[in-house]
Order: C-alpha cells, then structure tokens, then sequence
C-alpha cells in the first residue's frame, strides 16, 4: 500500500472515529420506558461505515479508539466493565456485517450482513449481561438479569443494532460508489 493510500486511511479512520465520539456524547435516550437504563446510541454508525469501507481490522480498530474515548468520558461509571460489554458486542456486529459484506459488495449482502450483525450483537449480549451486570451493580442479581431478558434485554439490543444498521444503509448505499473512487476496499 502506498504511503499517500495509508494516511488517507488513517485520516478516514480518525474523521470515523471522532463522528462516533460525538454521537455517544450528544445523542442518549431510552428506547424502553420500563429500562431506561438501557440507553440507545448511534456510535456504532461511523464505525459500521468504517468496517465496511476499510475492512473489518480498520473497523474494530475505529471502535476500540471510540469505545476507550467513551469509557473515560461519558460512560466513566462503568468503567472497564462497560469498555469491554461495549466492545465485544459491537465488535459481533461490526465483523459479521463488514465480512459478508466484504466476500460480495452488493445491496443484497449488505442487508444480509446488518441483519446477521444485528442478531450476533444481541446474542452475545446476553451472555454478557448475565456475567457483567451483576459485576457492575452488587445489588443487581444474575437471576434479576436473567429476569429482564425478554422483556429488555434482548428487545432493547435488537432496537438499538436494527435503528443502528437501518441508518447505517440509508447512509452507505448512497455513498458507497463515491467513497470506492478515494478509497481502495479492503483486498479479500
């Protein structure tokens, strides 16, 4: 890879990372009323464009940088514990959509890979909620967790990756001819 194809790399990666950095930072709500504890953000956008773009290494990459700025800004309270959930969750979603996207760039396998992404990020959630939360809060049991599966759990992880991915297609199909004329993908 030439130098000048490296820096533009690392100047996409940077401009991924600080859009995901603002988006924790300013746009923060529960989408379930009975768990509002469970807050919906959009930082996993920039950094499913990212994975998309770049390949899936560049991806986890911009999220790692994204999930350690957030740990010590906005999510502070749950500090290593939360770093981690964070980024082993969004890490599922954003290698299974950056990987089947990556085997074929079509329309096609890209909704496949959000759908698929979707459902990793919430499946692995569980598990970690059941491990983590307890870890986090003493006086959150593992069977209060295990409660609150199915009615907030697993809903609310399924909200938060399905509104991530569709605003994720509504912006990269549009751009993703544009971005391949300055950017070279990723080699299978």
């Amino acid at each position: 890879m030439k130098k000048q194809e490296k820096v533009l790399r690392l100047c996409i990666m940077a401009m991924l990372t600080a859009v995901s950095v603002v988006l924790v930072t300013t746009i923060r709500f529960p989408l379930i009323p009975a768990a509002n504890f469970l807050e919906y953000e959009p930082a996993d956008i920039p950094v499913l464009i990212g994975g998309m773009m770049l390949g899936p290494i560049h991806g986890l990459i911009i999220l790692l940088v994204t999930c350690a700025i957030q740990a010590i800004t906005v999510s502070s309270t749950s500090g290593i514990i939360g770093f981690l959930m964070h980024f082993i969750a969004s890490s599922a979603l954003v290698l299974v959509v950056s990987l089947i996207y990556r085997k074929k760039k079509t329309v096609l396998s890209l909704i496949i890979g959000l759908i698929a992404g979707s459902l990793a990020m919430t499946a692995v959630m569980i598990p970690l909620n059941i491990i983590f939360i307890p870890l986090l809060f003493p006086a959150v049991t593992t069977e209060t967790v295990i409660g609150m599966l199915i009615p907030a759990i697993i809903p609310f992880n399924l909200l938060k990756a399905g509104i991530n991915s569709v605003i994720t297609f509504a912006v990269f199909t549009p751009i993703a001819h544009v971005l391949k004329k300055y950017v070279k993908v990723e080699k299978k």
